[in-house]
């Protein structure tokens, strides 16, 4: 799953990515499909995924070996990160929830997610997530509102199928070293044009929960932070354990472990999905133009 721990897709094109960007939306307006884009990752010319909302047969049965999401789950991650020069401790913590929200026609698992910086709750978010029929899990939107010292600065939503945002994928079916990077969402109106490429495969590596065989390294780079990387590390059957970076350009240099892996019980799941709603109450107060285009989530197991 998409950490929000480094905030990629805050961070603005470069001068020559936006003007491609732009050429591109004036001379191609309406078009989704088209191929002949500025070069974006060897083996693609295509700055998104081809989606296809027909291929979600059973969209919210997320059980991707790499990426599983099952509700109730809870991943808790702790570690540092750098602020202008800063150590500073980060903790973030996610949780599966039992409530679901139509995306793109499309019912998607929602997750909520608090990322602390030194003590202080920086960001919570809603993440959206549908499995297709081939395994492939797609990231369909974010709803992540910023926090300073207590108080609402803003929110970066963006939703698949809304203002030309389109799900990008968060998990292959069948990762392996060689395979085309590929798109984790492309949604230019908040800056989010993520990419992601396999990086290593069968490695071990070891977190205060267990220690792993076989992982799996995913790479995430931005078209405006060149020379910089967030590696994310994932277990089978457990999904992301390890957060890390590389790189010369690297500013934040995010370094998180999963500490916690628990499963909710009743009273867990009973506050985490009222948390989740009153996030969503708030977004239909603020995002009228996006989040307000939405239908509002429901608890799986409602009608």
């Amino acid at each position: 799953m998409r950490l929000r721990i480094k905030k990629i897709n805050r961070r603005f094109f470069d001068t020559v990515s936006l003007f491609l960007a732009i050429t591109f939306v004036f001379a191609f307006d309406g078009l989704v499909n088209i191929t002949c884009f500025a070069q974006i990752d060897e083996g693609t010319s295509n700055p998104f995924e081809d989606f296809d909302p027909n291929n979600f047969s059973d969209p919210t049965n997320i059980d991707n070996e790499w990426l599983p999401l099952k509700p109730g789950t809870q991943y808790v991650y702790e570690g540092t990160t750098v602020d202008e020069g800063e150590v500073l401790e980060h903790r973030v913590v996610i949780t599966v929830t039992d409530l679901t929200k139509i995306i793109n026609n499309i019912p998607t698992v929602v997750t909520w997610d608090l990322d602390y910086s030194d003590g202080e709750l920086v960001e919570a978010e809603l993440a959206f997530y549908a499995q297709d029929d081939d395994g492939n899990v797609w990231r369909m939107g974010e709803y992540p509102e910023e926090y300073e010292e207590g108080k609402f600065i803003g929110a970066d939503c963006w939703i698949s199928g809304i203002e030309g945002s389109i799900a990008g994928i968060s998990m292959l079916s069948k990762p392996f070293v060689g395979a085309p990077g590929y798109s984790q969402g492309w949604a230019p109106s908040v800056d989010f044009t993520d990419r992601g490429k396999v990086d290593q495969m069968g490695i071990e590596n070891c977190v205060p929960v267990d220690c792993y065989e076989d992982v799996l390294v995913i790479s995430e780079t931005s078209a405006s932070e060149p020379d910089a990387e967030q590696l994310k590390y994932f277990a089978r059957g457990v999904g992301n354990i390890r957060v890390g970076w590389r790189g010369e350009g690297e500013q934040t240099q995010e370094n998180l472990e999963l500490v916690e892996l628990s499963e909710l019980v009743l009273y867990g799941m009973d506050g985490a999905r009222s948390s989740a709603l009153e996030l969503e109450k708030h977004a239909y107060e603020i995002e009228h133009e996006i989040y307000g285009n939405t239908i509002p989530m429901k608890q799986d197991s409602e009608e």
